[in-house]
């Protein structure tokens, strides 16, 4: 993919009353009674927002939440009205819907440096249908572009990428920039050794990540479930552990083209198995090629940790895509754990890493380290995506650097 042009390279000649159509990523979760319980993204959304206040900008800010089917009040955006006013320090105006009348009025009347709240833009199906007179509607309150939006840059919606084309220039906000310049850029060169740690349940999930990116690590250790159907590929007994059965000539491939490209693919040599998928199951620590009948493995062993954290003590960058094991329960969290200490303690050497969205971020702030790796992804799929090589089309429709 092209480099973008980024926000930064906007000046206030460009900015100063100029109203700015931003879409960013206020996906945050709510609990029962419409508090944020994690508002991480808002604050990831705050060094785009200011600097377009700080050039004199008027910001219509434009967001989904959730999954909702036309307008839901538990998926409204205005409980964000405090937290956000709180961060940006000046006092941000809620509109009651994304586009019309009272947005136009409400816009129109912003003072430079103001912020204007637009309602989810997914209370109208239009949005995930990239409705063109949808897009035209909500670009129509502004003079120009800027999406900070990474975890949906991988869909192409109404306001990630059908508003591009009546917003001129159409650049990409800093935490979009650092997310492209990290997953784009560290793949595309990274320091060597490289390695991915790459984990989950499913293999399928991952296919696209782990053949992407056998053609570019010099190391690739896996974890997690799917490790199960490599094993059983292997002719090991596996218990009773999670195995997809059509998956087993797909492991077996993999593994072959890991040898051909002369990538040291590690396994796990040992697991910690349960005789239940409980919190509270029984437990014992078994060689990987030995599990027992009726036991299931749900993280990886310490041989495992020892072997996996002397391996990466050796690397220059490393991505982290998918858990150990099922770090959810306390029991097999072990590994999950060992792996985001070993990656804070070799980035403070100076090792790039980089947590690829989705489950190993929420581990990694389970094990409070998340200031302490070089860049934490904030996409789920679109993470994914571009580990897989693909295009965002939320990027793709941003203007050229």
């Amino acid at each position: 993919m092209a480099t973008k042009r980024s926000v930064g390279s906007l000046s206030e000649a460009d900015l100063k009353g100029k109203k700015v159509f931003l879409r960013a990523d206020l996906n945050v979760p709510l609990d029962e009674s419409q508090k944020i319980t994690d508002d991480t993204r808002v604050r990831a959304s705050v060094p785009t927002i200011k600097f377009l206040m700080e050039k004199g900008a008027k910001v219509i800010l434009a967001s989904h939440l959730g999954r909702p089917k036309g307008v839901t009040p538990k998926y409204s955006l205005k409980p964000l009205v405090p937290r956000l006013s709180e961060l940006l320090g000046v006092n941000v105006v809620m509109a009651n819907d994304c586009i019309g009348e009272e947005v136009q009025k409400l816009a129109a009347s912003l003072p430079d440096g103001g912020v204007l709240l637009l309602e989810n833009v997914r209370f109208y199906k239009e949005e995930e249908k990239n409705d063109p007179e949808f897009a035209k509607k909500l670009a129509s309150v502004a003079d120009l572009y800027v999406n900070d939006a990474f975890g949906t840059a991988h869909r192409a919606h109404a306001s990630t990428e059908g508003v591009t084309k009546y917003l001129k220039p159409a650049v990409a906000g800093f935490l979009m920039q650092k997310e492209l310049d990290y997953l784009v850029g560290a793949v595309a060169n990274p320091k060597k050794p490289f390695a991915a740690i790459v984990g989950g349940s499913k293999v399928s999930t991952k296919i696209g990540v782990i053949e992407s990116l056998l053609a570019k690590v010099d190391i690739l250790i896996l974890g997690g479930g799917m490790i199960f159907t490599f094993y059983k590929a292997q002719g090991y007994a596996v218990g009773k552990s999670l195995v997809e059965e059509d998956k087993l000539e797909l492991a077996t491939s993999l593994i072959e083209k890991a040898k051909s490209k002369g990538v040291s693919l590690l396994l796990p040599t040992d697991v910690v198995v349960a005789d239940k998928f409980d919190a509270n199951a029984e437990s014992k620590i078994v060689p990987a090629s030995s599990i027992p009948d009726g036991w299931m493995g749900l993280d990886i062993g310490p041989d495992s940790i020892k072997t996996f954290s002397v391996t990466l003590d050796t690397t220059k960058t490393v991505i982290w895509n998918g858990p150990m094991g099922v770090f959810e329960f306390e029991k097999f969290a072990a590994g999950t754990d060992a792996i985001a200490k070993k990656l804070a303690e070799i980035t403070a050497k100076g090792v790039t890493t980089i947590i690829g969205g989705g489950d190993s971020v929420a581990a990694v702030e389970k094990a409070g380290l998340a200031d302490k790796m070089s860049h934490i992804s904030t996409g789920g799929g679109a993470s994914l995506e571009l580990l897989e090589g693909k295009t965002l089309p939320g990027v793709l429709a941003l203007d050229d650097a």
